[in-house]
């Protein structure tokens, strides 16, 4: 998933430092967002797995606490040698989201020719 990440965010950002005259923009933000929601849903289930062992570790951690267990102890290090690679592939699909917004506005700033960093419109 990393290489998949790295590799659109390369092709977008080239597309747009490209900025080539016969671009659809709006093809391209609508394109653009379907990899969002794709990369927000990859995100979201990343979430819960995480979730999921934090939880799980904290209960061992506690089970071990409590009884005293060789059994509990090697159960607590093995979720948490789970959870540590967890946590930073989470880290790095939620930054990597958060980035694929400011492209989106990029995106927009070209539909709208501002090319600004944001590109809401406002009414007044």
């Amino acid at each position: 998933m990393r290489k998949q990440i790295k590799r659109y965010m390369r092709e977008i950002r080239a597309v747009l430092e490209a900025d080539a005259p016969g671009t659809d923009w709006r093809e391209t933000a609508r394109l653009h967002l379907v990899k969002i929601q794709f990369y927000q849903h990859e995100r979201l289930i990343h979430l819960i797995v995480t979730v999921l062992f934090a939880l799980m570790e904290v209960i061992c951690a506690a089970a071990m606490i409590v009884t005293g267990s060789m059994g509990a102890l090697a159960l607590t290090l093995m979720i948490l040698v789970l959870l540590v690679p967890y946590i930073g592939h989470y880290y790095f699909l939620e930054n990597s989201v958060q980035e694929l917004y400011l492209i989106y506005d990029q995106i927009l700033g070209k539909i709208s020719g501002t090319q600004g960093e944001n590109s809401e419109k406002t009414s007044e």
